[in-house]
């Protein structure tokens, strides 16, 4: 018994020594995880820091790269004044015209009430321009550059143009940050950068038609886009969600207040995020935020342009309206069964729908508006809803600009592998959300947790709103071709985040069971590093790549000796002048 009594203190003996021997194991472990936890943090902040070096990089020498583009195309520094200001054609060169008129006013005060107050835009009528235009950014740009020290150094039209380039630091920097959030690593910013140099003549035409509207918009739309991005991640602290709100809403006022289609734009937004909440692929409250932002900075944009009717009776109040009181009315919108769920939201469309064009029709009949009649007689003749007469609309319908997209656009995005990998990212992405929104529709919140867990197939609400982004973009691309320059550079976004995303890669891995977290990190970090190192060797894609000067971009000679010749004369000699110069024209 005694020999058994010590076999059993021998035991217990041996247990308490492998107990304290498990103790002394445990505790580095337990001390690893800190000094692992500081160098992870430690690593964080020097991916932090080189990300943030490169995305700055990016930006500047995207904005070099087109200035020079624009300085090879026209010879601009050896060029006259007048020769310049040709080389704005179109609407560009009008809208030139009135940051020269409030640079050469008495002063700030006489050229604002100038623009108040202009009888040379439309004949016979005096007409308040910055009710009728998008131009308080050229307003803004002559009271900087009166005020800056600048005046020795640049000339207007270089502060001018300059500025414009500057905007596009700024736009390639918000396309960087947002694939790099949506992707958690700076490779899939860089990426997007490049696809964004590479394919510029589908991405931008800052280069040769510099005052575009659209030019000053679109750097501050990406930056919201990046900041809804942020918005949308999940466990955000309230100080980060309200540094959010507040780059959501000054980039969205900004944004609506330079450019005329920022209420057509701003509804495919809030048509994504209706999309996305009826199926429960967003928080509800963050998406009510968004409504309210873009409704306020619409309505404070429509206070600084002299409450322009085109803006009071625009759909996206209405609609954003409609959506949030329909909301507080209909209740259990997201409980039941498949089939309940899917009667209720389509009971919930219906009456959205219903609710926008009463509040629309309301609004117009009792302000008496008719500013965007043309633009719905454009849609209703271009989509074959019936010819029409308008003026306006017959203009649009023979611009090139508003033509649907030419087929060669698709090779050249093919070109720089672009289009080859959006599809595969959208592919990927458009079968985990169309999987995710079925399992919410079919869901009940009495469901065990359990089960919920099963399913492996997930996507972020940030990766769900930039799904539908570039789906509804891509759409309006494909319908009028002026506007893929809102969809292109969120395409090299989508398609760059999500070849460095771990949720494209990781499905797909589970799928062919060869799913292991090495196997994944190779292909979210070497796919996109190949693809980068091909687009450097890509003859013609290169940053350094010369540009032959182009012909169609060159100033008119004739024109331009035509206003030297007429120039020089006082008001009464140009009458004169003009009579004898129609008098010799040639008949025809």
């Amino acid at each position: 018994m005694m020999s058994i009594r010590q076999r059993k203190g021998a035991k217990a003996s041996e247990v308490s020594e492998d107990g304290a021997a498990q103790q002394e194991s445990v505790t580095p472990e337990r001390e690893v995880p800190s000094g692992g936890c500081t160098g992870r943090r430690l690593w964080q902040i020097l991916s932090l820091t080189a990300g943030g070096a490169i995305a700055l990089c990016a930006g500047v020498l995207t904005s070099v790269y087109l200035a020079t583009l624009h300085e090879n195309d026209l010879w601009f520094s050896n060029i006259k004044e007048v020769e310049r200001e040709i080389s704005f054609r179109t609407e560009c060169g009008l809208y030139y015209s009135y940051y020269k008129q409030m640079l050469q006013a008495p002063s700030l005060r006489q050229g604002f009430h100038g623009l108040m107050y202009d009888n040379k835009t439309e004949s016979m009528r005096t007409i308040n321009l910055l009710q009728r235009m998008n131009i308080y950014q050229e307003v803004l740009l002559s009271a900087l550059y009166r005020a800056l020290p600048v005046q020795k150094y640049l000339e207007p039209v270089y502060f001018y143009i300059y500025t414009l380039f500057g905007l596009q630091a700024v736009y390639v920097a918000a396309l960087y940050v947002t694939s790099w959030l949506l992707s958690g690593t700076w490779l899939a910013g860089l990426l997007a950068a490049c696809w964004y140099v590479t394919n510029r003549v589908d991405t931008t035409r800052v280069e040769f038609t510099v005052p575009l509207r659209e030019n000053w918009a679109l750097p501050f739309f990406a930056v919201q886009v990046a900041a809804v991005t942020y918005f949308l991640r999940p466990n955000l602290r309230p100080l980060s969600e309200r540094l959010a709100l507040l780059a959501i809403f000054v980039s969205t006022f900004v944004f609506s207040l330079t450019w005329q289609f920022n209420q057509f734009t701003m509804l495919l937004q809030a048509l994504g995020l209706f999309a996305l909440d009826s199926l429960d692929m967003l928080p509800a409250l963050k998406v009510t935020w968004l409504y309210a932002i873009q409704v306020a900075a619409l309505l404070l944009v429509c206070a600084l342009q002299f409450f322009n009717s085109m803006i009071l009776g625009s759909l996206l109040i209405s609609f954003n309206l409609s959506v949030l009181i329909v909301r507080r009315l209909q209740k259990d919108l997201k409980t039941g069964n498949l089939l309940s769920r899917l009667g209720k939201l389509s009971l919930h469309l219906l009456v959205v729908v219903c609710l926008t064009v009463f509040l629309n029709n309301v609004t117009k009949k009792t302000l008496n508006l008719k500013s965007d009649e043309h633009v719905f007689k454009f849609l209703k003749a271009k989509f074959g809803f019936g010819a029409t007469r308008d003026f306006d609309a017959n203009l649009y319908l023979c611009e090139e600009a508003f033509g649907l997209l030419p087929l060669d656009t698709f090779g050249r995005l093919s070109d720089t592998l672009l289009f080859h990998a959006h599809v595969f990212v959208l592919g990927v992405t458009a079968a985990a959300a169309l999987a995710v929104a079925f399992r919410n529709l079919s869901g009940s919140p009495g469901r065990p947790p359990q089960e919920a867990g099963a399913c492996t197939v997930s996507l972020r609400p940030e990766t769900a709103y930039n799904l539908v982004h570039t789906i509804l973009f891509g759409f309006l691309a494909l319908s009028t071709m002026r506007m893929k320059y809102l969809w292109t550079p969120h395409l090299c976004v989508f398609a760059a985040s999500g070849l460095c995303s771990a949720e494209v890669w990781g499905p797909l891995l589970r799928v062919a069971r060869l799913y292991t977290p090495a196997r994944m990190c190779v292909l979210r970090y070497s796919v996109p590093m190949l693809i980068l190192l091909s687009l450097c060797y890509k003859p013609g894609c290169s940053f350094t790549h010369s540009v032959a000067i182009s012909e169609r971009l060159a100033p008119d000679a004739g024109f331009a000796a035509c206003l030297f010749w007429i120039i020089p004369f006082r008001r009464e000699e140009l009458h004169s002048k003009i009579k004898t110069l129609i008098i010799f024209l040639p008949p025809g």
